[in-house]
């Protein structure tokens, strides 16, 4: 995907803002609806419908350039589709038993897989400032989790696996953007039609089909509800479009750096909306520790950034020369 030099700035941090504002809002709305609909793989069934119709109603209407399904290339995102799909089943799942303040605080262990899946695959060694940093966002979520006293096991439990999830979802996708050269639209394209034989799959093994839409139905005269599906629906399109943007436009580090900034506004919100959470100082004490060390990470990998472009000049001028 080619982009203008000089817009090239303002695109990154437009991806990167966008990511992190609907990341956020996509987990109160998630929330919300679970409170009152249980059935999240059906919910992702209805995301990645919608999304797989506007685009195509996208293409057919010329509002997007995006080329048509190809056999191969769906191929090569297979393995993405698969990932992306048991991340946000997951996290979904988890929603239903963790408070958001201790989801957001288990997510921020994503960097810290990023890193161990970059060091297994030649990304090389992390700076000391990065790995102190997310031992001390690890070490924030145990102190956290021994004052949480809604524990959910299982919660829990469906919270890390999407976060092993979501690590080798970011990896593939940037491998993926980078070598196929393939848009974000073009990208969620395939992964929604991809995920679709998967999801209803799941939906009919897991018993959620067709009880879900008995549900559904039962839940329609509410116009509260309808409202939020609406809203879950569309930022849903939004939230997957911003992430592979952001991952393509930026970097998969760069994608877990907003996530964990957003995070810090998300569990502040997350003590006082949607029921709240009964607060316990080794919790909070926890969730701050937990937030210090994400916030201590971007910061390293900031820096760590900034230090490797005197080196990359020096380096085009003596080449020059």
């Amino acid at each position: 995907m080619d982009y203008n030099t000089d817009s090239a700035p303002y695109l990154s941090l437009f991806a990167a803002v966008s990511y992190g504002v609907s990341s956020m809002a996509m987990v109160f709305i998630n929330k919300a609806v679970l409170m009152q609909y249980s059935n999240s793989m059906t919910l992702l069934t209805f995301q990645q419908l919608m999304t797989t119709l506007l685009i195509r109603f996208g293409r057919v209407t010329g509002y997007t350039k995006a080329r048509g399904f190809n056999i191969e290339t769906a191929k090569k995102l297979l393995l993405v589709s698969l990932f992306y799909n048991a991340n946000v089943a997951f996290a979904l799942a988890s929603l239903k038993g963790v408070n958001i303040p201790m989801y957001i605080a288990i997510k921020r262990l994503t960097p810290l897989a990023v890193l161990i899946a970059g060091f297994f695959y030649g990304k090389g060694k992390p700076t000391t400032q990065v790995t102190l940093s997310v031992l001390l966002t690890a070490a924030g979520v145990v102190i956290a989790a021994l004052g949480d006293f809604s524990f959910d096991l299982f919660g829990y439990s469906m919270a890390f696996t999407s976060v092993f999830f979501q690590t080798m979802y970011l990896v593939l996708v940037e491998k993926s953007g980078a070598e196929d050269g393939l848009s974000s639209v073009e990208i969620m394209f395939y992964n929604s039609i991809l995920s679709l034989p998967f999801l209803l799959f799941l939906i009919i093994a897991t018993g959620e089909f067709p009880n879900s839409m008995a549900m559904l139905f039962a839940k329609s005269t509410s116009i509260s509800f309808l409202v939020l599906l609406l809203l879950s629906l569309v930022m849903g399109i939004v939230l997957n479009y911003t992430m592979f943007l952001c991952t393509i436009v930026n970097s998969a580090l760069t994608t877990t750096i907003v996530g964990v900034l957003k995070g810090v506004g998300s569990t502040t919100l997350g003590f006082v909306l949607l029921g709240g959470v009964q607060v316990r100082a080794l919790n909070v004490t926890g969730l701050v520790i937990n937030t210090a060390g994400g916030v201590w990470y971007s910061l390293a990998k900031y820096q760590q950034k900034r230090n490797k472009l005197p080196k990359l000049m020096t380096d085009v001028e003596t080449h020059r020369k």
